[in-house]
């Protein structure tokens, strides 16, 4: 369906599609970083977007601004999201916050035999968790599905995990690192006779 609605945008006109900004806008350069990337030239991509080079170039130096219709038509020349295109606003103040390790708040208990400490923010939560997990031996965190679309990254420390998503199960040791779906039931064990831990990333699908 995305692409339909850029071939509709394709055949606009140029015409008074585009706003004079301040010289220095990251918008043009992170266009130009991502035709780049692709190995795209200006005269490719006036071809896939349907917006004319010299505009593109005006683009990219950050001469013009291209407005809503006209950032469409590029990011569907480029093939990617729009948003992609768009700057990083960083928030202000810029964050700078720190969990210390004796920071009892950090620590959660778990299923029993297992011991989560928050490596993140706790208001960062449902969006991106980082966690310690410290298993005792046989200890294991057992999980619900979470929302549609999560995944979970796990890099083991120290010992031997097993981890288990729906029908897959796998066995993990020391540097070993498994990422797999968290929004079906799923299972981390300690399979062996010592202590055993290690970094756990949830992400959620925005």
């Amino acid at each position: 369906m995305a692409n339909k609605k850029f071939n509709i945008l394709n055949q606009e006109s140029d015409v008074g599609t585009t706003e004079t900004t301040d010289s220095g806008s990251p918008l043009g350069q992170i266009i130009r970083g991502e035709r780049m990337r692709q190995g795209i030239t200006l005269d490719d991509l006036a071809r896939l977007s349907g917006v004319s080079k010299g505009m593109l170039s005006q683009i990219e130096q950050s001469k013009t601004n291209p407005t809503v219709a006209v950032l469409l038509r590029i990011a569907g020349g480029l093939r990617v999201e729009p948003t992609r295109l768009l700057p990083c606003q960083p928030s202000t103040p810029r964050v700078w916050r720190t969990i210390r390790a004796n920071d009892e708040r950090s620590l959660f208990p778990a299923n029993p035999g297992c011991t989560i400490r928050t490596l993140s923010p706790l208001d960062l939560e449902k969006q991106i968790e980082f966690y310690e997990l410290n298993f005792k031996p046989k200890g294991e965190l057992v999980s619900e599905p979470h929302f549609r679309g999560t995944e979970e990254i796990l890099t083991v420390v120290s010992g031997v995990i097993g981890v288990r998503s729906g029908e897959h199960e796998t066995q993990l040791r020391k540097g070993d690192s498994i990422h797999y779906a968290a929004d079906l039931p799923h299972r981390i064990t300690n399979l062996g006779t010592t202590a055993a831990s290690a970094y756990l990333l949830v992400r959620y699908c925005s």
